[in-house]
C-alpha cells in the first residue's frame, strides 16, 4: 500500500509542534507531505470524523485510502517520505515501540508546558541552522554540500 503523499494534521498554535513541523516542511523536496493545521478557528473537522479534541492531543495523518495513522507512526511515515526514516525506525521496533509510544503520549500531553520550557533554545538551533543554510545562497545560487 502506498502510503503517500501523508496529510498530516497539526497543531501550528504549539511552538514545538510547529518548529517540528517546520522542520519536514523545509526537507519535504519530494512533497510526500502535507499539512493541515488545525489549530485554526476555520478548521472544518467534517471530512475527518475525528473529534477536534482528538485531533489536538495527537497528531494525525491521513493516508491515501483515507486510514488514519496517530502518534509516532505518523513521524515514522513522515522521516520516511523525507529520506530519514532511519531516524525514527527505533520507534517501531518490537522491544521500543511501547516505550517510544507511551513517551510520546507524555510529550503529547505536556507540549504547551515543554513549549515554554525549551522553544527558545529550540528557536535559536532552528535559526542558526537557518543562517547556515542562507549563508550558501548567494546572488541567487544555492550551493549543497
Amino acid at each position: 500500500m502506498n502510503n503517500y503523499p501523508l496529510t498530516l494534521l497539526y497543531d501550528e498554535s504549539c511552538p514545538l509542534c510547529k518548529l517540528e513541523i517546520d522542520n519536514l516542511k523545509a526537507r519535504n523536496d519530494k512533497n510526500l507531505l502535507r499539512f493541515i493545521d488545525i489549530s485554526g478557528e476555520q478548521f472544518d473537522t467534517s471530512p475527518y470524523g475525528i473529534p477536534q479534541a482528538e485531533l489536538m492531543r495527537v497528531i494525525h495523518a491521513i493516508k491515501p485510502d483515507n486510514s488514519v495513522v496517530t502518534g509516532v507512526a505518523v513521524f515514522r511515515l513522515a522521516y520516511e517520505a523525507i529520506g530519514l526514516g532511519w531516524i525514527t525506525a527505533p520507534t517501531g521496533w518490537p522491544l521500543l515501540k511501547p516505550l517510544f509510544d507511551w513517551l510520546y503520549i507524555r510529550v503529547a500531553d505536556n507540549r504547551y508546558r515543554l513549549s515554554s520550557r525549551v522553544t527558545g533554545y529550540l528557536f535559536e538551533v532552528a535559526a542558526k541552522r537557518a543562517e547556515k543554510r542562507s549563508s550558501k545562497c548567494k546572488d541567487d545560487q544555492c550551493s549543497v554540500k
